[in-house]
């Protein structure tokens, strides 16, 4: 605030443009981040970008019953769906101290 209780306009866009810069920052490295996810005790492990592009698939032999492919199918969307839910823990810890907006702001 400048002394007569006016908001200093200059000051107010160079916060706002620091924050667009740490937002874009952490979303950059939220994107290239790699997470893992597993089921069925590690029998079967995915490994995904945080964006959701699948980049590896381990399947353990011992979880491929050819009478029980159900199972197997299960397990793999499961471990898929744990690395998802990782890749948005990895974004809301990146990103959750960008949401609280700027200090002493208004409006934000």
């Amino acid at each position: 605030m400048q002394p007569d209780g006016q908001f200093d306009m200059q000051q107010l866009l160079q916060q706002a443009q620091q924050m667009q810069e740490q937002v874009m920052a952490a979303q950059a490295e939220i994107a290239a981040a790699e997470v893992d996810g597993q089921a069925g005790n590690g029998l079967v492990r995915v490994t995904i970008k945080a964006t959701g592009e699948v980049l590896a698939l381990t399947i353990d032999p011992k979880a491929v019953d050819p009478e029980d492919v159900e199972t197997l199918q299960d397990l793999v969307i499961g471990a898929v769906n744990d690395a998802m839910t990782n890749a948005q823990q990895l974004a809301a810890e990146r990103l959750g101290p960008l949401a609280g907006g700027a200090p002493g702001l208004p409006g934000f």
